[in-house]
């Protein structure tokens, strides 16, 4: 039978949606927290010198970075790419919790069959799995490789990449560790962020979906984090030690640049 214009606009209307998040669809009811407030500082990738980042953020405070360009890693983590090129590799599932102390073995396919769906507001972090991390380097070598990763360096440090992909309203509670970058390849994610010295108040098996709907509101001014919503093309930078938490406002794909110091009797070049 023959589709109406609107049907046949509204069909090209979703695959070209389908087309632009590479595959990660996200049903617009469990989209969440798209708005809200951004006050962490931005800064054009194009325009930053490394003596600025080591002068301005690399000891001192967090900075998103756009016009990052990362075409070819976002081609080949589109879906059905991924699907077709990994969708038989064993995988580790982490707990969405601050300690991510469960591990669950599983391949990726049957992650994305299983357990890549948004966030169940009833379940708890410890209850809620993603992949995150622990995938075999030498295994998932083809792929990791691709990734330019943030041109930025600090001294003394080297990094260590850490891939992931997780659902609408996922996210992981407060923690911290050593410095190092985020970048959203496809999707979109909230990150909030506080100092060292400034601890907040979670449970480390909740959700970050929890804590924001449940204890973000009740923050004075004063005690509200640092925050801003990350798209595709940008990467966060983050200090040493500085708490933060994330939540993944729709399907998104993800990695990470973990910087390390040098192992002893490695130099730098």
């Amino acid at each position: 039978p023959m589709r109406s214009p609107l049907v046949v606009f509204l069909s090209l209307l979703f695959t070209v949606s389908s087309l632009d998040s590479g595959g990660w669809i996200t049903d617009e009811k469990d989209m969440v927290v798209e708005e809200g407030p951004c006050t962490i500082e931005r800064h054009d990738g194009e325009g930053l010198t490394q003596e600025q980042f080591l002068e301005r953020y690399a000891f001192s405070q967090p900075v998103i970075i756009y016009n990052i360009k990362n075409e070819k890693f976002a081609e080949l983590t589109e879906r059905s790419r991924m699907l077709a090129d990994w969708g038989d590799e064993k995988v580790v599932l982490n707990s969405a919790n601050t300690y991510s102390y469960t591990r669950v073995p599983s391949t990726f396919g049957e992650y994305l069959r299983t357990q890549l769906k948004p966030q169940n507001l009833e379940t708890l972090g410890n209850e809620t799995l993603y992949l995150f991390g622990d995938i075999d380097p030498s295994t998932w070598y083809p792929l990791l490789s691709s990734y330019e990763q943030p041109e930025w360096k600090l001294p003394g440090h080297e990094p260590a990449l850490s891939f992931g992909i997780a659902g609408a309203g996922t996210g992981v509670p407060f923690h911290f560790h050593g410095p190092g970058f985020a970048e959203v390849i496809h999707g979109a994610k909230r990150w909030f962020l506080y100092p060292y010295d400034d601890k907040p108040e979670f449970n480390p098996d909740r959700t970050t979906l929890e804590w924001y709907l449940k204890d973000y509101p009740n923050l004075p001014e004063e005690k509200k984090p640092l925050e801003c919503l990350m798209q595709k093309g940008e990467v966060i930078y983050f200090p040493d030690k500085w708490w933060h938490a994330t939540l993944n406002t729709r399907t998104s794909v993800f990695i990470s640049t973990f910087l390390s110091p040098l192992s002893f009797g490695k130099e730098e070049l």
